[in-house]
């Protein structure tokens, strides 16, 4: 995203009245989701198949980082492939779709009875999906820029629809006999296949190319970005083949190696990118968005943990909580929280102001927020996700309690500056 001339056309071409609400709605989203586990703390000692638990994980997955991605794929898609959006009704459409199931979906999850709400809010989500999908797919066959960086965002969104496509038949399968086996077996395909799939392919596909832009660096290898995109691809075939076909422990190494591989062939990106920027000083906002990178190796090393733990009859129920946790509230989160504050004051900028640009001085987009409400969402976050994973090990009901207030906190300040982004009126000097 930027606000020079050579991308005006394409900024203005996706509606900052389409892009917005899917800002709005993630945020109150993830106060939604703190709130939730603020009151579901027990649940966190408990089984990972709660429905506390599964409420808590719908929300963060679809509400906040599923809806956020939404939002921010829609005004930033073009910008990858420098071409106009197909069409802004579509995208309409899927915000409108998305935001009616996903309330459904959590408070059947909340209840844990799946008669007809679960089933319409997951109909509505994967109509959402399907509209976000066709509306980038024509996009990208209509661009003459069909780069890597559009490869893995659209290769991150089928994989999105066949997560919640996933989703659907194992709602379906707790009410009736489809699947053979009860739904609890196929819950790590539906959850990697989303967590891999979706979010990891398309943080790395658009965070390697926002990374260089934001810190104005002349590192550009695509060779890397390749690798990088058939390793993750590799992987997450290899282990929806084997979920199929074998039930030998040990082979499903090869895929977590691939992966592994992949991570770490991002986070080099990611520093040779640091490492050859032109711009010396980095703000808070990507100082968060590059800790991010180093939080994706949590999750693996947990994955990791709890492959060793299947193979010595040792799987702990912890393991899995913290595991999950670590993917919505940690890298996540931390990526959302980072370039919410790169993304969202440039659009409001180009709401606002550019129609004013040439009527006197107008203020920086980094000014359209406040950095201390930032920083201190920064700081209070960190604590509290430290604090509940050890909570999570120690099952400690206070330390989980704390640390939920700290994460209750962290939303609302959140919420308190982004509402400040949206609201914002002119001021032209």
């Amino acid at each position: 995203m930027t606000t020079t001339s050579s991308h005006t056309s394409v900024v203005q071409n996706t509606s900052h009245k389409v892009v917005l609400p899917f800002y709005a709605y993630a945020a109150l989203s993830f106060l939604a989701a703190t709130v939730l586990l603020f009151f579901s703390t027990s649940a966190f000692t408990q089984h990972y198949f709660h429905p506390q638990t599964l409420a808590v994980t719908h929300t963060m997955a679809l509400g906040w980082g599923t809806m956020m991605i939404f939002g921010a794929g829609y005004q930033l898609f073009p910008v990858l492939i420098e071409a106009r959006l197909y069409s802004n009704r579509l995208a309409g459409f899927t915000f409108v779709l998305a935001g009616a199931g996903i309330p459904l979906l959590v408070y059947a999850f909340l209840t844990f009875q799946f008669d007809w709400p679960a089933m319409a809010g997951a109909i509505l989500v994967n109509a959402a999906v399907l509209c976000f999908f066709i509306n980038l797919t024509i996009s990208f066959a209509r661009s003459k820029s069909q780069n890597v960086h559009a490869l893995f965002v659209l290769t991150s969104v089928f994989w999105l629809f066949l997560t919640t496509l996933v989703g659907l038949v194992l709602v379906l399968n707790f009410t009736r006999t489809i699947l053979a086996n009860d739904s609890l077996h196929y819950l790590s395909l539906h959850a990697h296949l989303g967590i891999v799939g979706w979010f990891l392919l398309l943080v790395m596909g658009v965070g390697s190319r926002l990374l260089p832009m934001f810190l104005i660096s002349k590192y550009d290898q695509p060779k890397t970005l390749w690798q990088i995109y058939y390793l993750v691809n590799g992987s997450l075939l290899l282990f929806v083949v084997l979920f199929v076909i074998s039930h030998s422990v040990l082979l499903f190494a090869l895929p977590v190696l691939l992966l592994f591989a992949s991570i770490l062939l991002f986070v080099c990106y990611c520093r040779n990118t640091y490492r050859q920027r032109l711009r010396r000083q980095v703000d808070e906002a990507v100082k968060i968005s590059l800790l991010s990178v180093a939080m994706m190796g949590l999750p693996l090393l947990m994955l990791a943990i709890l492959l060793v733990a299947l193979l010595t009859a040792a799987k702990d129920a912890r393991l899995v909580l913290a595991y999950g946790f670590s993917v919505f509230f940690g890298w996540l989160t931390a990526i959302i929280l980072g370039m919410t504050f790169k993304t969202l004051p440039f659009i409001v900028w180009n709401k606002v102001y550019f129609p004013l640009a040439s009527t006197g001085k107008t203020p920086n987009p980094k000014d359209l927020f406040s950095l201390r409400l930032f920083n201190s969402m920064g700081v209070v976050y960190l604590l509290g996700f430290v604090l509940f994973l050890v909570g999570i090990f120690t099952a400690n009901h206070l330390l989980l309690q704390l640390a939920t207030v700290l994460l209750v906190t962290t939303s609302v300040l959140y919420n308190v500056n982004t509402a400040k982004l949206l609201l914002h009126k002119p001021t032209v000097s």
